[in-house]
């Protein structure tokens, strides 16, 4: 049977000879084989284990906690296996939620939300972050239209913005919807979709539909915005920056 010593095991696992000692002392990780001079021999189970606690630990589980988990009668490797498995399912599904959020919301950011603090995360949830607002300012802030949308939002209550993003959220899911559909971006139907695009804008700051072009373009360009239009439905960010284009030169002919 292969055997480890306690610096061996550190090495391999990237923890300290002391956290070791530490989890020795609790009993959540003391092997029971010893050298001829009395030092810790680690087994192949004993590393087993300790990939498991430093699994847990890596979740935020206390080592009590941990030591509850393990000492499960029915927590066999494949057991800890499956558990881990969800888990870890969970936390993806988690933080995929958290950069939806994220993403969603970061065209409002753009345009300068006068809210407070708390009344952001009442309308654009618990991930909401005034990171994307320093972006923004930094990307845009010498330009006309974010003077403008500045200046209008600074008039918006509470009340508006909850408004203008159910409408946003109405808004994206019919034009998720109409690609469902197979609606050609260069149809009727769609160019009309991409003209309340286009009105929603220009609630915030005048909008050439240059610029409207521009916009659509970054939908696809900036993978951020891009996979806040896909998670609505694959593909729609290229669909909704066509239509936009579609909807220009039906308006600039």
């Amino acid at each position: 049977m292969t055997s480890y010593s306690v610096g061996q095991v550190a090495d391999l696992a990237g923890v300290t000879v002391r956290t070791l000692h530490h989890y020795g002392r609790i009993g959540l990780l003391e092997p029971e084989d010893r050298s001829g001079a009395g030092y810790r021999q680690y087994s192949d189970a004993d590393l087993d284990r300790l990939q498991h606690i430093l699994f847990y630990r890596e979740l935020g589980f206390s080592l009590e906690e941990i030591s509850n988990i393990l000492t499960d009668p029915g927590a066999t490797t494949g057991a800890h296996l499956r558990k881990q498995h969800e888990l870890l399912n969970k936390r993806i599904d988690r933080l995929r939620e958290m950069i939806a959020a994220v993403e969603k919301e970061m065209e409002a950011h753009t345009m300068g939300i006068q809210l407070t603090p708390k009344e952001k995360f009442e309308i654009f949830g618990q991930n909401y972050s005034e990171d994307y607002e320093t972006e923004a300012e930094q990307r845009w802030g010498d330009t006309e239209a974010w003077k403008q949308s500045q200046s209008r939002t600074a008039t918006f209550s509470k009340e508006d913005w909850v408004r203008i993003k159910a409408e946003g959220d109405d808004l994206n899911r019919r034009l998720g919807a109409a690609l469902g559909s197979g609606t050609s971006p260069d149809s009727v139907t769609a160019m009309d979709l991409a003209e309340e695009h286009h009105a929603s804008i220009e609630v915030f700051y005048e909008c050439p539909y240059a610029a409207h072009r521009g916009i659509g373009d970054m939908y696809v360009a900036d993978p951020r915005f891009t996979k806040t239009y896909d998670d609505v439905a694959p593909g729609l960010a290229q669909w909704l920056r066509d239509a936009i284009h579609a909807n220009a030169d039906r308006h600039e002919g």
